[in-house]
């Protein structure tokens, strides 16, 4: 009993003890004072990480939408061009919408078809050929569309592991604090180092998150629009045989 009561006695000492050494603080400024330069490198590198993702999700968040917007009243207008014969119309309909993904593909066709529209005939190869200059179209606009997507596939696998590797910084750190301290294991001891493992893994989880989930969303955008761009292809196609069925 009297040891216990010796022992009771002396917890606020140890208390004090285990919280002397270090006032740990949960704000931003706090955090980042208490961590280690290579801590800090790595959330640096994590920031620019998110910087540039973020810069492509909304450089192509408006890409796709003036595409969606510009096609829309691009279809239509194409359309009643080509129901009337008027190739230069639609031709210029397509130049007022450059940055509709249809645009640029129906464009690439009428251009070929319009290049051998003064002779008497439009041959079979003539068709291969505007077969052809559709589908390098579609190719090239595939890939304006999808620029900057890797890089954002790239950022949202590998930011958790550049977050993982501040975390083990921390925990090395934590403990080589308390061998600087000669063993002591109070709070204040590991404070530091424990502070900059989470909140590296959390940025981590942070940058990686979004650039996934809208990496996800962008790809799916870009497939929707690829299949826009061949239904396009194949009616224009049919456009094409339709007219050599006429001058016949």
């Amino acid at each position: 009993m009297i040891a216990a009561a010796h022992t009771i006695t002396h917890i606020p000492a140890l208390a004090t003890w285990m919280f002397q050494d270090q006032q740990v603080g949960f704000d931003l400024l706090s955090l980042w004072r208490q961590m280690g330069l290579l801590a800090k490198i790595v959330v640096g590198i994590l920031f620019v990480m998110s910087g540039w993702s973020f810069g492509v999700m909304i450089d192509r968040y408006m890409a796709f939408n003036a595409a969606r917007k510009q096609s829309r009243a691009f279809a239509p207008a194409v359309a009643g061009a080509l129901r009337d014969g008027k190739i230069d119309e639609a031709i210029k309909v397509a130049e007022r919408n450059k940055k509709s993904h249809l645009a640029k593909v129906v464009t690439a066709g009428l251009m070929e078809f319009r290049a051998h529209q003064d002779s008497s005939d439009i041959p079979g190869e003539t068709i291969e050929a505007s077969k052809r200059a559709l589908e390098r179209t579609e190719a090239i606009v595939h890939a304006e569309l999808k620029r900057g997507l890797g890089g954002l596939a790239t950022i949202g696998s590998t930011a958790p592991f550049v977050g993982l590797f501040g975390t083990v910084v921390g925990i090395i750190n934590a403990f080589r604090e308390i061998t600087t301290r000669g063993g002591q294991t109070g709070i204040g001891a590991v404070a530091g180092g424990i502070s900059e493992a989470l909140v590296t893994t959390a940025i981590g989880l942070a940058v990686a998150i979004p650039a996934v989930m809208m990496f996800n969303y962008l790809t799916g955008r870009v497939e929707a629009f690829d299949v826009e761009m061949d239904n396009s292809s194949s009616e224009l196609i049919d456009y094409f045989l339709k007219r050599r069925g006429i001058r016949r």
